[in-house]
This record gives structure tokens, sequence and C-alpha cells, in this order.
């Protein structure tokens, strides 16, 4: 850090941090392309940036070093209480110059976080491996990967013994069914999530009421005439998860993939992501999104081996344990 300060971030640093996360995404779209390029353009960070702060109860700390804003680091707490006593960096809300300059800025900012019991607390950040490194140096950990490809330029081929097609309403009570899958898959080893399960009354009746929306493309995979395992695609634009410095122009989204147990191994999960993969590029997508945890052994094998390479990593620490 070298004579720097590191100070509180305040209103008029906003835009000598837009000018730095301007920076990090013209570094970040040489290694993925696919990223929205507009975000390179000062001006338009300053829109992602001024949003971090002015998010509810954000606070951060900046980096000056002569006379100059090197670096900046911007959280702010989600009101959902699935995340804990919980505060937020995302990916707008760092930028920096030299990599272990996030260490300095987080021990200012994470001072006045801790002391407002923010304990659970939460980072996005690209795939840049000095700055990740920094960041596990700092207590963090991998949870959550979000991942782009480029839609198939050719039909990618169906699988033998395996029938995929559009889903109907003949097909709701094993696509609720199967919505159940992912979030008991989610709460067993190594995941151990924590997140609320729905009932099958509610996702029968979700199912009745969503099947025929034309915003959604929902999927089932079949063996022996038997449905099991679901997916489904839709514009990017409805995942408030993929926004902004995430979100490529005229991209597809695969936002829910999920086999019964004891149809696993079959390749019917691959099959249903192939599925989604060639609907966006039916569509005239350019680009297809998705996530996963990075605990979940099925998804976080399945999706890089189909194509997908990570861009955001979602970083975890909770304090005090």
């Amino acid at each position: 850090m070298g004579d720097g300060v590191v100070r509180e971030f305040r209103g008029g640093d906003l835009w000598a941090a837009a000018r730095l996360l301007a920076e990090r995404q013209e570094r970040h779209r040489g290694r993925h392309p696919l990223l929205p390029a507009e975000y390179e353009d000062p001006k338009v960070a300053l829109v992602e940036v001024t949003a971090a702060w002015e998010t509810e109860g954000a606070s951060g700390a900046v980096l000056v070093e002569g006379g100059e804003v090197t670096g900046y680091l911007l959280g702010a707490p989600k009101s959902s209480p699935v995340w804990g006593e919980n505060v937020w960096v995302e990916r707008a809300g760092h930028a920096v110059r030299e990599p272990e300059t996030i260490r300095d800025l987080y021990a200012v900012a994470a001072t006045k976080w801790v002391a407002d019991g923010k304990t659970a607390q939460y980072a996005l950040v690209p795939d840049d491996p000095e700055l990740l490194d920094a960041w596990f140096r700092l207590g963090f950990g991998g949870q959550h990967a979000h991942a782009v490809m480029p839609a198939p330029a050719e039909p990618l081929p169906s699988r033998p013994g395996l029938t995929v097609r559009r889903a109907g309403r003949a097909d709701i009570q094993a696509l609720a069914e199967l919505d159940l899958v992912l979030p008991q898959h989610q709460a067993l080893a190594p995941t151990f999530s924590s997140g609320e399960l729905p009932t099958i009354e509610e996702a029968l009746a979700d199912w009745e009421e969503s099947i025929d929306d034309q915003d959604y493309a929902t999927f089932v995979a079949e063996r022996n005439g038997k449905v099991i395992g679901s997916a489904i695609g839709c514009s990017l634009e409805k995942s408030s998860a993929h926004s902004g410095l995430a979100q490529p122009d005229n991209a597809g989204f695969l936002a829910y993939a999920a086999v019964f147990p004891e149809a696993r191994g079959a390749g019917a999960g691959r099959a249903l992501g192939e599925a989604v993969l060639n609907w966006a590029a039916g569509v005239g997508y350019t680009s297809v999104v998705t996530d996963w945890r990075v605990t979940n052994l099925l998804s976080s094998r399945a999706w890089p081996r189909l194509g997908f390479v990570q861009t955001f990593h979602r970083l975890h620490r909770m304090i005090g344990h």
C-alpha cells in the first residue's frame, strides 16, 4: 500500500470509483468477452457504483495514494433473513488497482460491519486469481458460481435412451415433484443449505398458474415413457442475480434443472442442459448464463462439462467462528 491512506467511502468518491470499476470490467472482459462492454465506460459504471452506494445501510472504504483513489470497497445488508445478520459486497462494490489493496480496504470497512453485528459476509468477485487469493486470505471461501458460455452454433444432438421435450399440463405433477428435488439435494452433504423447502401443494399451485407462461421454456426428460427430470430456460433479464456487470447482451438463462435421485447417472441432466442451450440458440440468444452452489457435487461438475465458464465467485465468511 506504500504511503496510501485508507479512509471511509464518501459520496464524493463515486466518480473515482466508477473509473476503477470500468478498468476492472475491461480486464474482466479480456477473459470473458461475452460480458457487457458498456461498463468499460466510467459514465455507465457510475450508475452501478451509485446504486451500491445508495443502497440502504451502505458503507465502505477507499484507498487514496498521491491524492488519487486507487481502490474502493462498499457493502450493504440485505433484508432477507435467509442470509443471517449480513453484509453484501456486490459486483460493483469493489475495484482496486492492486489486488492486495482489498485486504486493507476490508480491514477498515469490516470494522464497522462487525460492530453493527453484520457477521455473515458475502462478496461477488471476478475470477481474477490474484484478487480471489486476496479475498481468500481474508477468510472468505467459495460458495456460489456464476458462469456463461456461447449459445451453440449448431444444434446439440439428442442422447440415446432419453426423450427431451417441452412440458405440458399433463406433466404438472412431475414438475411439482421435481421442484422439490433441487432444494432437497442442496440440504444434504456437502452443501447443507438451510433454505426453506416448498411444499408439494405450493409447487402444484405454482405450476397450475405458470405452465402456460410463454416467457419460460420448460423441458422434461423421459426414460421408458416416465418423466425423470426437468429444466427451465428464459431470458436472463428475468434473473436479478445476473444483472448489470454480469448480464451479457442478448443472453438466455438456464434457470433450473433437476433429476430424480433414482434416475441420475443416465445423462438426463446433461440432456436437459443441452435442450436449454438448443432452445436459446433457436430463439436467437447469443450466450447462456447459469449459476450453481460450488458445494453441489452434481451441478458443479455437470455445467462446466457442458461448457459453462465461471465469471464471478460468490464468496462467504462467517465472523467469530
